[in-house]
């Protein structure tokens, strides 16, 4: 058979994305974590002061009572906290305030144990997986464990919904 009745198909050298996803920056991603911080701390201080008459929990900022439970406890609440948010919609609320988002790195929904791995190196180990992330990984925007759960955190609009639209007055 010659060259001349070979059928081809053509080849796109610059293929055309599906989508198109906007990695968040770490000033966003930062600023949400410490929307995050100040949320959850708050949060626990009040519940806190309702069990104070019955249980003695120490205070988050009480550096010279730090007891290994507490600190347990908090992190362990945070853990939980970020997995459930973040399994459920993408985003804490830090990440709500921010318009940020985690995705798989197809930009679909991730699911509670891909939320569970990528929230490990955040509520546990955030300054080393920040750090490897930046030296092994550099100008990915990756933590290690978003490379480990296959995930990334995008910018998002904050859209009206479809068959509305906002006017805004002249002020």
């Amino acid at each position: 058979m010659s060259d001349e009745n070979m059928i081809t198909e053509p080849v796109c050298i610059n293929p055309v994305p599906e989508r198109t996803l906007h990695l968040a920056k770490w000033s966003s991603r930062f600023w949400a974590w410490i929307v995050d911080i100040i949320l959850v701390i708050l949060f626990l201080n009040i519940v806190r002061g309702i069990f104070e008459p019955f249980w003695r929990l120490p205070l988050l900022w009480d550096y010279g009572h730090w007891e290994i439970f507490a600190i347990g406890f908090e992190t362990v609440f945070f853990f939980l906290y970020w997995t459930v948010m973040e399994g459920f919609r993408g985003q804490s609320i830090g990440k709500m305030v921010m318009n940020l988002k985690v995705v798989n790195r197809d930009g679909s929904k991730i699911h509670y144990g891909t939320a569970a791995i990528e929230t490990i190196g955040k509520a546990f180990l955030l300054p080393l997986d920040c750090l490897i992330g930046w030296l092994a990984m550099p100008n990915t925007k990756l933590r290690v464990f978003n490379r480990i759960s296959n995930t990334i955190v995008i910018k998002t609009d904050y859209k009206e919904p479809d068959g509305v639209m906002y006017i805004k007055e002249k002020e």
